[in-house]
């Protein structure tokens, strides 16, 4: 195992979408095909199953833990459910009236904890808060000027400003300031706008391909994105983005904030990549837990020079696919990282000071991963 290997958690043998840990890091809860699965952890022990929230009836898209405790889940059944968390470690399900005519993709808690935001195919955003007389958890819809899927949503830490992107190639900012809920003291002097009426376009980003991930650094006022075309991207209140790219290509699908100067992300390369800022902008820095194949004996070679370390993008994939040709599977030379196909979600573990020392990663291979950064 790599030296920057924390933990490595086989939980399921189907894709792990979405995964969240509460906030004492005591329960971890994934998706698994339509049910979601929550898990005890003890240090040095096994994940012990404790529940599992069943009421949907297709793939769950996502899940999120508040942190008051409550489990949201979000699926390709067009639904999303609030688990609350009863004294015997149970949990109640409450409706939510998401209002949508397609999947529900994404969902993400405000960091209040009161409401939350779930991107669908509908080109719809729903901000959902509770409403106590008829206990149920209502809805209203951010439609315009959204004419895609939404891939990805995140709260900057004000609960007001919710960014998205999706399919469409835009990276979006609206305001979801819920009358009565919240209040307008949690947007004074913000550089981005005046005025934060719930729905309002408050900037707007044309990338041009997917947008997979979006992720704010509400202290430095910045936010960050990933996209299909394996770059990594950040934008401020100027509007100046800054664009870098993964050294392999290859789509990056999820990304967290290490600190103000420093961000991991994650995708098709199934290990983390680390972006940083320095003078002249930001760069690739370096990957995390990537074992560099030892060049290929003489003897071995096939007439292929170039060791993985040092191959120009799309000679390692070559390679292995030369292997699999000549000797119908892929020789010990070609090292793997912990992660055996791609990395989806990327979420902070460990945070101290504000810099996140830890990592938590989810994939389509069913592991969850813990990096140590």
């Amino acid at each position: 195992m790599s030296n920057s290997i924390v933990a490595n958690l086989k939980l399921a043998k189907a894709p792990i979408y979405s995964h969240c840990f509460s906030q004492d890091r005591s329960l971890v809860a994934v998706t698994l095909n339509s049910d979601c699965l929550v898990f005890k952890l003890t240090p040095g022990g096994k994940p012990a199953l404790v529940a599992t929230l069943p009421d949907h009836d297709k793939t769950v898209t996502a899940v999120d833990i508040s942190i008051h405790g409550r489990i949201v889940t979000c699926s390709q059944d067009r639904n999303a459910i609030v688990w609350e968390p009863l004294s015997d470690g149970t949990y109640k399900p409450t409706l939510v009236l998401l209002r949508i005519n397609r999947a529900a993709t994404c969902v993400q808690w405000a960091p209040s904890g009161y409401k939350f935001a779930v991107g669908s195919s509908a080109r719809i955003i729903a901000v959902c808060y509770y409403e106590q007389e008829n206990d149920w958890w209502v809805s209203k819809h951010i439609k315009k000027p959204i004419k895609s899927t939404i891939n990805c949503v995140s709260w900057h830490d004000n609960g007001i400003m919710l960014a998205c992107g999706g399919t469409d190639g835009y990276v979006r900012a609206f305001s979801g300031f819920v009358k009565g809920l919240d209040s307008r003291d949690q947007v004074a002097n913000s550089p981005w706008a005046e005025k934060f009426p719930f729905g309002a376009l408050i900037r707007e980003w044309y990338h041009g391909a997917w947008i997979h991930d979006v992720q704010w650094r509400s202290s430095q006022e910045k936010l960050a994105y990933v996209a299909h075309d394996g770059s990594f991207n950040v934008v401020d209140p100027s509007d100046h983005v800054s664009t870098t790219f993964s050294p392999e290509g290859l789509p990056l699908m999820a990304l967290v904030w290490i600190n103000d100067h420093e961000a991991l992300c994650g995708g098709f390369s199934c290990h983390p990549v680390l972006f940083g800022e320095g003078a002249s902008g930001w760069q690739f820095s370096k990957n995390i837990d990537k074992d560099i194949a030892p060049s290929t004996p003489a003897s071995a070679s096939t007439g292929d020079d170039d060791d993985e370390g040092n191959a120009p993008f799309g000679m390692s994939a070559l390679k292995k696919f030369k292997e699999l040709d000549l000797k119908g599977k892929v020789s010990a030379q070609v090292q793997e990282s912990t992660h055996e196909n791609a990395i989806v979600e990327l979420a902070p573990y460990s945070v101290t000071a504000g810099n996140v020392t830890e990592v938590s990663s989810c994939g389509l291979d069913g592991k969850i991963v813990i990096y140590r950064v």
